[in-house]
């Protein structure tokens, strides 16, 4: 077998608040393949963005790294200056933001954003006529004369595409798609995902998925990382983690989703809110909302096997069920 493309390990990032540090992803170990999907959920504040800012290099201090190592290709990246980082995004690691709108510079054109962005990565050829192709290539009709277009000028859809062909334009091996198709309408959104798809298909490229949208998840990546407050509670193959969950958070996430082939099964919102990280301790940071619980839950969980290329985060992984 192939060594993966990226290979996380231990990562933890803090940051510094009023109560104490803050740790944003604790203890997070992930791989993705080249060519592969990873779907990544969770709700708001579980560590999904923070992870995948790390490995980008992109935490802003007074965050910080604190520990882990992150491996791109058996490199690890930590070990990079700066600059040499910097290098690597955009040619090797790209990120697609989710509001397109907010991330694309308003007061310059599609043309002049995706051109920079080629030139800053010394790609070589007539840099307008790629981003014509690049433009063309993510589904944009004619692309020339898009180019002179500012974000406003373009639909919810079309920023997104944009936003895809300016991180695409180095030709990167990993592309991070952080909630690529929020806002956007049920069409727009398959559009969007199949354009992902015959992307990575075409060039092998790797491309992590986060998202809250399990039924993306479900349709899209075949193997899935569930995150909650700061660390990874499940993974596995995406069939198997949907149809046999084995953490209560993943059967809380599939118990409040609506059933289209039972559209009058009652929906069961988790109850309680995610915890404060600068206050958790050691013990499952879940069983305060979990059902399940048991006065050992108190005590530090490791990941732990569950089955042929499963792990759970969980004492009672057995006992959970759909």
């Amino acid at each position: 077998m192939s060594p993966p493309l990226l290979a996380v390990r231990g990562l933890r990032t803090v940051f510094p608040t009023s109560r104490g540090r803050l740790a944003a992803a604790d203890g997070i170990d992930f791989e993705i393949a080249s060519g592969e999907a990873l779907g990544v959920v969770g709700e708001s504040g579980s560590g999904k963005s923070v992870t995948f800012l790390s490995v980008l290099g992109l935490v802003r201090p007074p965050g910080r790294i604190e520990a882990g190592e992150i491996r791109f290709d058996g490199r690890d990246l930590r070990d990079l200056a700066p600059a040499a980082l910097r290098r690597m995004r955009g040619a090797a690691m790209a990120l697609a933001m989710q509001d397109a709108l907010s991330a694309l510079n308003p007061a310059l054109t599609i043309g002049t954003q995706l051109t920079e962005t080629l030139a800053a990565h010394a790609i070589p050829g007539d840099a307008r006529a790629e981003a014509v192709r690049l433009l063309a290539r993510v589904g944009i009709p004619d692309a020339g004369r898009r180019l002179g277009d500012y974000p406003h000028q373009f639909s919810g859809g079309m920023r997104q595409r944009a936003m895809i062909a300016i991180a695409l334009a180095a030709r990167p091996r990993l592309l991070v798609a952080d909630e690529p198709t929020t806002a956007l309408d049920v069409t727009i959104r398959a559009q969007v995902l199949d354009l992902l798809d015959e992307l990575r298909a075409e060039a092998q490229l790797a491309v992590a998925m986060i998202t809250h949208d399990l039924a993306v998840v479900a349709e899209r990546c075949p193997r899935v990382l569930v995150m909650y407050a700061g660390q990874v509670v499940e993974t596995g193959p995406t069939a198997e983690v949907i149809a046999a969950p084995r953490h209560p958070y993943t059967r809380g996430l599939m118990q409040s989703l609506p059933q289209l082939e039972d559209p009058d099964r009652p929906l069961y919102p988790i109850p309680g809110q995610v915890p404060d990280l600068a206050a958790v301790d050691a013990g499952c940071r879940f069983r305060n909302r979990c059902a399940l619980a048991l006065p050992a839950c108190a005590n530090p969980i490791a990941l732990a096997p569950v089955g042929p290329g499963r792990a759970s985060r969980c004492i009672r992984a057995a006992d959970v069920v759909p």
